[in-house]
């Protein structure tokens, strides 16, 4: 039998922690992208009209984030994240004024009304573990809405952070399992990090270089446009303008967003339902007082990012504001920037609005059954993507798990 040669079809971070696995084994790696570049939805670009290079979107990640920890180290980029040493969240609440900052730690936190949520007492923050006995189809407002002040200040912003999903219609279970493997670890799974340069200075370039020192080989504009199914296995693979047969030991990894991976494979149970996400970024130095990162309760603004030059706003669960003009998201989300920051709130700097009207899988109890593993109906054909069941939400942990359950998969099937 001829040496396996393992076709991975994207290069989001799924397809690409994927083929970094098999390739460090010393497989014969293609990546397959359709467009012009590696990133998926971790990336960055140079925007013309604000003259700088911006991340398409905010992202946040946690000590804890094993894998993605990980895969920064495999690449040479483990140094490309910053953060505070010690967790600490600060917030600000547009409609009363007040600020605070949740503060994490080893010694009984909730009990310290300096680390914890203002007008919400211990009781309220245990009344989490509620999330612990919470059923399959538990919605995190069903289980903390009656709390009052921490629901408004903590759950249901959390929630939607977190899960990307309204806390009315979120999965309790999912949320309590990210709870889990953050702050049930303790205070050094909770530090916040961000990336130092951009998203594609840590999470992209290092990747393709690793890659084509490990002699994978990387196409763009190559699209995958038919699966050639029978006998439970894949035959052949349309691929631009090119049908690649595969051999009995080939195998193919299938990195793409879930209705792509729907409409290619027959039957396929997946996520049907999707959340948008909202940024936008100002160019504008921050004050040299802002914090890295910011969050928001009380307007259409969720959290704002300070960094080099640029201030981002992102909104999750943002469908109610797809249909909004440009121009009416800018004065709104600038003038809660500025009332959070203290500045002067009158004409907003140049900005730019970046819509994603199908981000995530809606992360309800519903969607989450839909959820498929890594292993498929045929043979030599695995998935990969952060809406296939990991366990986690549609994170950038999420979508490296999810590459690396698959070539886990795969080589367990060599």
């Amino acid at each position: 039998m001829s040496a396996p040669r393992c076709l991975v079809v994207g290069a989001g971070l799924a397809g690409l922690a994927a083929a970094l696995d098999l390739a460090r084994q010393g497989l014969d790696v293609e990546i397959h992208e359709s467009g012009p570049r590696a990133g998926g939805r971790c990336r960055s670009y140079f925007d013309r009209e604000l003259d700088c290079r911006l991340d398409n979107g905010n992202h946040l990640l946690l000590s804890a984030n094993d894998n993605a920890l990980s895969y920064l180290q495999d690449t040479g980029a483990g140094d490309s994240l910053s953060g505070p040493n010690e967790p600490a969240f600060p917030f600000h609440d547009l409609a009363t004024g007040e600020r605070w900052s949740l503060r994490p730690n080893r010694l009984g936190w909730i009990f310290d009304p300096t680390r914890r949520v203002p007008g919400a007492g211990p009781g309220d923050h245990l009344a989490a573990l509620r999330l612990a006995w919470a059923g399959s189809e538990a919605t995190v407002a069903g289980e903390l809405a009656r709390r009052g002040t921490i629901y408004r200040r903590l759950w249901e912003p959390l929630t939607v952070a977190i899960l990307n999903t309204e806390a009315e219609a979120a999965s309790a279970a999912l949320l309590w399992r990210v709870l889990k493997l953050t702050l049930g670890r303790g205070p050094d799974a909770c530090r916040p990090l961000v990336v130092r340069e951009g998203l594609s200075e840590s999470f992209v370039t290092p990747a393709l270089a690793k890659l084509t020192s490990r002699r994978a080989e990387i196409r763009f504009g190559s699209r995958l446009r038919r699966l050639d199914l029978a006998d439970g296995l894949v035959r052949s693979a349309e691929l631009g303008e090119e049908t690649r047969a595969l051999s009995p030991a080939d195998r193919l990894i299938l990195a793409v967003p879930a209705p792509v991976a729907a409409d290619l494979l027959p039957n396929l149970t997946a996520p049907t339902k999707f959340r948008a996400i909202l940024n936008a970024h100002f160019r504008l130095a921050p004050p040299p007082d802002a914090p890295v990162i910011l969050g928001l309760v009380g307007g259409l603004a969720q959290w704002v990012f300070a960094k080099n030059g640029i201030v981002s706003v992102t909104v999750s669960a943002a469908d109610a504001a797809m249909e909004r003009d440009a121009g009416d998201l800018t004065s709104t989300l600038w003038a809660e920037v500025a009332l959070a920051y203290g500045i002067d709130g009158g004409t907003p700097p140049p900005a730019r609005i970046v819509k994603e009207k199908r981000a995530t899988f809606a992360a309800t109890p519903a969607q989450l059954r839909r959820r498929p593993g890594p292993v498929t109906a045929w043979r030599n054909l695995y998935l990969a993507g952060d809406w296939t069941d990991t366990g986690l939400p549609a994170t950038i942990e999420g979508a490296i798990q999810s590459g690396k359950r698959a070539a886990a998969a795969l080589l367990s099937g060599l």
